[in-house]
């Protein structure tokens, strides 16, 4: 089995969510960052957990750390400016031993982990992996007056979602190869691409969403309640 870091990056500010840092809306009383952290510490194929997050926030962190009483090592490293540079801390920062590394969203509480132990097996054997959903809904391409310009064939198009898995060398390849190069990345599976490293998409088909407004909060909380992970 191979050996596997979780690296949670939280150093965004969420401000589509309104007043406040989305990270630390609650959810049946706990944060919502809080229910992911937790969700990975339980996660048996993980052998340690890093917390990226933008150092004025270390201290709600670390008390955060405190009230979901957690069971593996853990760290917390600052942030970087962009979410790219971020993600290069958190790699940076865990343990070099690892084969393995899972790069998953703060506020992506409910991933499935028996799709996310698919997407680590496969990122074991080929280099990297990512849990995706294909699309289904039709898809138009607008302009800047919301005037629909065409109709986008769906066909082999995927949703990608986190974690996104690589085996630790190879996203440090890559990580560095885009920074070096002064490229700006929206997600880690970009920065594989820009070394010809494949990437396979596994199929996610069980809820796995990430709160990006005050809206997504309701179904979030309702699937921690069905996974009883706000009760435990």
């Amino acid at each position: 089995m191979p050996k596997v870091s979780i690296v949670i990056v939280a150093a965004g500010l969420g401000t589509r969510m309104g007043q406040g840092d989305k990270l630390f809306f609650e959810i049946a009383g706990i944060p919502l960052v809080g229910h992911t952290w937790r969700q990975f510490d339980r996660f048996v194929d993980a052998s340690e957990v890093v917390v990226v997050a933008r150092k004025e926030s270390h201290t709600r962190f670390n008390q955060l750390a405190k009230t979901i009483e957690l069971t593996k090592p853990w760290i917390l490293v600052d942030g970087g400016a962009e979410r790219q540079d971020s993600v290069w801390n958190g790699v940076n920062a865990s343990d070099s031993s690892a084969d393995v590394v899972a790069i998953q969203d703060g506020a992506r509480p409910c991933s499935p982990l028996d799709v996310v132990s698919q997407a680590i097996g496969a990122a074991y054997e080929i280099g990297a992996a990512v849990l995706a959903k294909r699309v289904t809904d039709s898809l138009k391409r607008g302009n800047e007056q919301s005037d629909i310009l065409e109709t986008v064939i769906r066909e082999n198009l995927w949703a990608v979602q986190t974690p996104q898995v690589f085996r630790r060398n190879i996203i440090l390849t890559a990580l560095k190869k885009v920074r070096d190069q002064g490229i700006t990345i929206t997600d880690d599976t970009a920065a594989c691409q820009a070394i010809g490293q494949q990437v396979k998409l596994i199929e996610c088909n069980k809820p796995n969403p990430k709160a990006t407004t005050q809206a997504d909060l309701p179904f979030i909380e309702s699937l921690l309640e069905r996974n009883d992970s706000v009760l435990n």
